[in-house]
């Protein structure tokens, strides 16, 4: 019996022991990346949104308009190029012409053949009554999508906007 107590008292002590793989010291402490929010021009923005994605970023542009259908969009531009932000509030009518810096989540859009056949299985529900005008426009514009990932050799299309978080004026 004593030696059966024995037994099990070293067991509990190599057990109890084990490296868990915590280390405690500060040579061997883990550190986290630090991710420094970058600023793009709306032109780097639209060349290499996809590095950036679900991350945040800063953009410098101009506000072009507010989406008056509900205002959570607006329409951002700068010398060249554009780019939609969308947010989850209502902007601000006066935000039309202001120079900002805008501070936001860079989303991806993807098309692929599974959503170009949802689109045409929806057209079809959707236009069922006769408006043969939108019933057509919605199959140039499936077969517009079905041709660009052709001519780029893709099985998806990326279209990257912006989710708001937050803006500074520009100085």
């Amino acid at each position: 019996m004593r030696s059966l107590l024995i037994a099990f008292a070293l067991m509990f002590a190599l057990f109890s022991c084990k490296d868990t793989g915590k280390k405690t010291d500060d040579a061997n402490a883990v550190t986290e990346e630090v991710y420094e929010v970058p600023t793009l021009t709306i032109a780097e923005f639209n060349t290499d949104a996809g590095k950036y994605l679900d991350k945040e970023v800063e953009i410098k542009g101009i506000v072009d308009h507010v989406c008056k259908h509900g205002g959570k969009k607006i329409f951002f531009v700068d010398n060249e190029d554009d780019l939609h932000i969308n947010s989850e509030t209502r902007f601000e009518e006066d935000l039309n012409g202001s120079k900002l810096i805008v501070t936001g989540i860079v989303r991806e859009f993807r098309v692929d053949e599974a959503y170009c056949l949802q689109m045409e299985e929806d057209n079809i529900k959707n236009h069922e009554a006769g408006d043969l005008e939108n019933f057509n426009q919605k199959k140039e514009q499936i077969q517009y999508y079905r041709d660009s990932m052709s001519i780029a050799k893709a099985d998806h299309l990326s279209y990257y906007s912006l989710d708001y978080v937050s803006h500074v004026d520009q100085e």
